[in-house]
């Protein structure tokens, strides 16, 4: 599979901030993508999905994410960015972002669901 690149993890006390971001040089993730997402796995669960949007419009966030995390595609960069504000220490963990070339998926997707996949970056935030 065509491997996304994230950057942007790093160490932080519980309520600072960190800004991740997602590039795909050969396709263009802003341009020849219809969907796109932030995965998160946290140690002893599953890869969740934190959000997600569609070329239809429609943007979705994980209910303990809601409020502190933001999504946004820069299409001239094509870069998609995960803004992450008041982080907890249970938000640690290893993060990624997908694609999916021709299709979106119902919230919340799977990550198989993406044909396009990320290796993550990981996020640590200390009490």
């Amino acid at each position: 599979q065509v491997q996304l690149v994230e950057t942007g993890g790093g160490s932080v006390q519980s309520g600072g901030s960190l800004t991740l971001s997602c590039v795909d040089s050969r396709f263009g993730i802003g341009t020849s993508t219809f969907s796109v997402g932030w995965f998160r796995q946290t140690a002893g669960n599953e890869r969740e999905a934190i959000t997600s949007a569609s070329k239809s419009g429609d943007t979705y966030y994980a209910d303990s994410v809601k409020g502190r995390f933001t999504a946004s595609l820069d299409k001239v960069t094509n870069t998609l960015f995960l803004r992450m504000r008041d982080l907890k220490p249970e938000d640690t963990g290893l993060y990624y972002c997908a694609a999916h070339l021709r299709r979106g998926y119902a919230w919340p997707p799977r990550w198989s669901d993406f044909d396009l996949q990320g290796r993550g970056t990981q996020v640590t935030v200390s009490s």
